[in-house]
């Protein structure tokens, strides 16, 4: 963001120091909101809110600690401020979010493919109009970031293994917090209040101890609660905890078309005469079936300009000689059937 800020700024886009200084803080927390496990937290112990809802309520909080310094920083992040290109930088399709993460995720999983010109894509950044436009030198720097953003997404966010692993963790908080509405069940104090309580929108906003819970939950307690349950009575807990700690993931199978009844009934039918769980439980928390769709460019949700030197500006999509605006946009669906390897 400080690169990007200094970019726009050589190219004579004045920035005062107040927004610069308020674009940076927004950046650093704009994703605060995020529970242990990424994603993994939302609709299994909590619903009905986002963690960039929740990532609002905590840079509120500071923002009361703070005497208001974070106004600014807020108003940018929550896309109130009247000039866009702040706000742009934070979420967009160019945001720096995504030309940090795309680069420090293909580094640390080897995906060397992953490697996009970042550095380069800042650089060419610049505003037409007030919104945030890219340079026509930039272009091949624009096709090149668009390719590796879909395939970081199939070879890395949404590979089998992840997905697999993903699949086993969120089955067992979903049958830990159904077995605590039965009978209590050993878990660290932020984890238990989660379990305990039915936590929605609404809770957090007339609960002021659910935001400080949520902030000491990590990934600790939820891995020192697995290693209890792993001894669980409950045979359905006891396995999936096991098969997380001994990363035994889910069996995923990856598949073009919603897969068959009779093949989901087969595979239900064959844990449970393996495992002695009743057939419904297996399907509820042994198995599932995730429909995926992504598509790596939306040109009606919020496109990539290209500037010209005559002051024109063009979809990317237009003004890419490589890259067509159908297979650009098109929603690309895989279905995925996980189910506990026996």
């Amino acid at each position: 963001m400080s690169e990007a800020i200094r970019s726009l700024s050589e190219k004579g886009v004045y920035i005062f120091d107040s927004e610069a200084e308020a674009v940076e803080a927004a950046i650093l927390m704009h994703d605060i909101g995020h529970g242990p496990f990424s994603h993994v937290l939302e609709n299994t112990l909590i619903h009905g809110i986002s963690h960039e809802e929740i990532s609002v309520m905590m840079m509120e909080q500071i923002n009361r600690e703070m005497n208001g310094r974070l106004n600014l920083a807020i108003s940018i992040f929550k896309d109130e401020y009247p000039k866009k290109i702040f706000h742009q930088l934070i979420s967009s399709q160019l945001d720096m979010d995504r030309l940090d993460y795309l680069r420090r995720d293909s580094f640390y999983t080897g995906v060397t493919e992953g490697n996009i010109g970042s550095a380069r894509i800042i650089k060419m950044l610049n505003v037409k109009d007030e919104q945030l436009v890219v340079d026509a030198k930039g272009i091949y720097s624009i096709e090149n970031f668009l390719t590796t953003r879909r395939l970081m997404y199939w070879q890395v966010y949404l590979h089998r293994t992840a997905v697999g692993y993903e699949k086993v963790l969120i089955n067992m908080l979903r049958r830990a917090k159904y077995l605590y509405s039965k009978d209590k069940l050993y878990a660290p104090p932020s984890l238990e209040y989660f379990l305990r309580n039915d936590i929605d929108a609404s809770w957090f906003e007339n609960h002021e101890q659910a935001l400080q819970m949520y902030a000491e939950l990590d990934d600790s307690d939820i891995w020192s609660a697995m290693k209890s349950w792993k001894h669980s009575n409950d045979r359905i807990l006891s396995m999936l905890a096991t098969d997380m700690l001994d990363r035994r993931l889910f069996h995923v199978e990856v598949l073009e078309e919603p897969p068959a009844q009779e093949d989901i009934d087969a595979i239900s039918h064959r844990i449970s005469e393996a495992t002695g769980i009743a057939a419904a439980d297996v399907e509820e928390y042994l198995m599932c079936v995730a429909e995926i769709g992504k598509d790596m460019y939306n040109p009606d949700d919020d496109s990539i300009g290209i500037l010209y030197k005559d002051g024109t500006v063009k979809d990317i999509a237009d003004a890419s000689e490589i890259l067509n605006v159908q297979l650009l946009s098109k929603k690309i669906r895989k279905y995925y059937l996980c189910y506990q390897r026996i």
